[in-house]
């Protein structure tokens, strides 16, 4: 989620400065950070996109030291994809430290850390230089 659909520096702005203060260094680990961030330029609708032609799952890792960041994600999923069956992403949340021990053709993710590098399908490294963007992600993947 983080940096892929979900602006993780957006939380990080409406931290006060004694939060950033307090958790230097570890500011996944303030209580509530991640139910303060916004969606990544054309992720929803990318995800929705996807969706008509893939069967998504959102993979997604919390800090261990922050009980409210797993709570969070899935209340920022039911806010921007729905919380009822029928909907986009109705359970399919996955938060895992092992991303690698989850099946897919396909991992789109912004960091190699937490099992992305041993992920046996292919990994769509978000934000680099093939894969800047949702747009150039929805292009490759509705091609195939």
């Amino acid at each position: 989620m983080d940096n892929v659909i979900v602006d993780f520096e957006s939380g990080v702005n409406r931290l006060t400065p004694e939060q950033r203060t307090s958790y230097a260094d570890r500011l996944d680990e303030v209580p509530g950070i991640f139910a303060l961030m916004d969606p990544i330029e054309d992720a929803v609708a990318s995800v929705r996109t996807l969706c008509a032609k893939f069967d998504v799952y959102i993979l997604s890792t919390a800090p261990w030291a922050n009980p409210s960041a797993w709570s969070d994600k899935v209340e920022w999923i039911h806010r921007h994809f729905g919380s009822h069956e029928g909907t986009h992403l109705y359970k399919r949340l996955i938060l895992t430290h092992h991303k690698n021990l989850n099946e897919g053709d396909f991992l789109i993710d912004d960091r190699t850390k937490n099992g992305a590098d041993r992920f046996n399908g292919i990994h769509i490294h978000f934000g680099q230089p093939n894969w800047p963007n949702w747009k150039t992600v929805v292009e490759y993947l509705m091609d195939l």
